[in-house]
């Protein structure tokens, strides 16, 4: 076998692995998941259809949410998830995954509340909630400084804890197209993954990969 051969052979068990891997822990969280505690402080690149923008986690100001963001990046739960709420100067959200089977999984599969200890300034992110210990895989950017979700009272809920911040990139977090705000129906995304959104929201753009690091690249 040539050289070239080996490197692709190679190149390929590398990605099936890796594949395989990652199914593995998204499928079967309560194998898993309770093993996994975050860094102290990491960093998160996002690929997307836009380009490239970086996110730097503090464990600190909420450590479930960390630790729940630190296992979906590092397995790449969010791979073609849409940005399907972009409301300019408000927030963007994302986190429904583009496959079904995955979001029945992890809709439900939330963690308990903590108090607000870092404020929902300007590129700040925090998971959204719908309730008391909801929040799950939902996450939204701010695009503009919304320190009045730090006290925000809802049904049950009593403030969105912030946990690191967009440190590179923010222009590109602007640049997500917003033409659709609020279209895309959440409950359609969770049932029909991406090809609801793809059908439906041609323009929508999306996360391709994330991948924890540890410089900025």
């Amino acid at each position: 076998m040539n050289k070239v051969l080996k490197l692709l052979l190679f190149f390929v068990i590398a990605i099936l692995t890796t594949n395989c891997s990652s199914q593995k822990y998204l499928l079967h969280p309560e194998e898993y998941e309770s093993d996994v505690t975050a860094p102290d402080s990491f960093n998160v690149r996002f690929e997307t259809t836009e380009g490239n923008f970086f996110i730097g986690i503090n464990r600190e100001y909420s450590p479930l949410a960390a630790d729940r963001f630190y296992y979906l990046c590092e397995n790449n739960f969010f791979e073609n998830a849409g940005f399907f709420r972009v409301v300019p100067g408000f927030v963007v959200q994302f986190g429904l995954s583009a496959k079904p089977e995955l979001n029945k999984i992890w809709q439900e599969r939330n963690i308990v509340d903590e108090p607000v200890k870092y404020s929902n300034k300007k590129g700040t992110i925090a998971f959204a909630r719908a309730g008391k210990d909801t929040r799950s895989i939902q996450l939204y950017i701010n695009l503009g400084d919304n320190e009045r979700l730090d006290s925000y009272e809802g049904p049950g809920v009593v403030g969105f804890p912030a946990f690191g911040r967009v440190y590179h990139g923010m222009d590109v977090v602007e640049s997500i197209n917003a033409e659709y705000k609020q279209d895309p129906q959440q409950d359609r995304i969770a049932s029909e993954g991406k090809e609801y959104l793809k059908q439906n929201f041609p323009n929508l753009d999306y996360i391709l990969k994330t991948e924890i690091v540890y410089e900025s690249d």
